[in-house]
């Protein structure tokens, strides 16, 4: 079964909040520090926010089940392969950040570790239909930052 994690984000953004009142783990980050997490968040939700933008103007459908027409190289997409992951990954990261707490960590920790492990699938299907312009975009940008 495959894992749709842009299907899951809203659920462990819930989790995180949950775990962190209900299972609190040692308080490792407290205000004001914590506040930096309220940047993170903010960098998070723009990049989100592009990646969903830039879909909508090239007419690209960004559900993960269908594969898109084109590659966009401009803009966000230009800084990393996968900059609505990387979204997300920033405000999982900003909560737990802002919560403070060790068990917060988790969630964001997870993520990153799901995500790096379905990529290469993603990859491998968009190289194949793609091909070689794929390949020469991979080498150009990283695959987080």
């Amino acid at each position: 079964m495959k894992i749709h994690f842009p299907n899951y984000f809203m659920l462990m953004i819930i989790l995180n909040i949950a775990l962190h009142y209900f299972a609190p783990i040692k308080q490792i980050i407290t205000q004001p520090y914590s506040y930096i997490g309220i940047f993170i968040i903010i960098i998070g939700l723009y990049l989100y926010f592009a990646v969903y933008f830039a879909f909508r103007k090239e007419k690209i459908d960004w559900r993960q089940e269908k594969m898109p027409k084109k590659i966009l190289s401009y803009g966000v997409f230009g800084i990393s392969r996968n900059p609505m992951y990387l979204g997300m990954f920033l405000i999982l990261l900003g909560e737990a950040l802002l919560l403070g707490s060790l068990i917060s960590f988790i969630l964001p920790i997870i993520f990153l570790i799901g995500t790096n492990c379905e990529l290469p699938t993603d990859e491998k299907k968009l190289e194949k239909q793609f091909g070689r312009k794929y390949c020469e975009y991979k080498k150009k940008i990283r695959r987080w930052v």
